[in-house]
C-alpha cells in the first residue's frame, strides 16, 4: 500500500537535489559557476551583435564602394562630354588640354586639403593615456 505519511513532500530547490543540504562553500562555489556561464553567455551574445552589426557595415561599405565607381564614370563621362563640348568651339587637343587641367586643379587642392587634416592627426590616444595616467596614480594612493 501507498506510504499515506501527512508530511507534504519535500520541494528541491532549482531543481537541483540536495540543495539544503550543501556546505556554503558549496553554494559559493556554484555561484561562481553561474556568474561564469552566465558572462561567457554574455560575451557569446556581444559576439553575435557584434558580427550582425560588422554584416551591416560590409554592406554598407559595399555600396559606398559602388557609389564611388559611379561617381568615377560620371566624371570620366562629364570629363568626356566637355571635351566634345569644347572641341566645337576649339582644336581637340586644345580642349583636351583644359579639361586635364580643371581635373589637375581639383586633385592639387583636394591633395593639400588632405594633408593639412593628416597633420592634425594624433597617432597616439592622448586622452585615453592621460586617463590611464590618473588610474594608475589613484591606484597607488587612493585616498589622496
Amino acid at each position: 500500500m501507498a506510504d499515506l505519511s501527512t508530511s507534504p513532500p519535500r520541494r528541491q530547490a532549482r531543481g537541483r537535489p540536495g540543495h539544503e543540504d550543501r556546505s556554503v562553500g558549496e553554494l559559493l562555489s556554484e555561484v561562481a559557476g553561474d556568474v561564469e556561464t552566465l558572462f561567457r553567455q554574455e560575451v557569446e551574445l556581444a559576439k553575435a551583435e557584434i558580427r550582425e552589426e560588422a554584416t551591416k557595415a560590409g554592406k554598407a561599405a559595399g555600396m559606398f564602394g559602388g557609389a564611388g565607381f559611379g561617381g568615377y564614370m560620371v566624371a570620366l563621362f562629364g570629363s568626356l562630354a566637355a571635351v566634345f563640348g569644347l572641341a566645337n568651339v576649339m582644336d581637340w587637343g586644345w580642349a583636351a588640354l583644359i579639361i586635364t587641367g580643371v581635373w589637375a586643379v581639383i586633385a592639387a587642392v583636394l591633395f593639400v586639403t588632405g594633408r593639412a587634416k593628416m597633420r592634425r592627426v594624433s597617432p597616439k590616444p592622448e586622452q585615453t593615456l592621460e586617463t590611464l595616467k590618473e588610474d594608475a596614480q589613484w591606484a597607488r594612493h587612493p585616498t589622496a
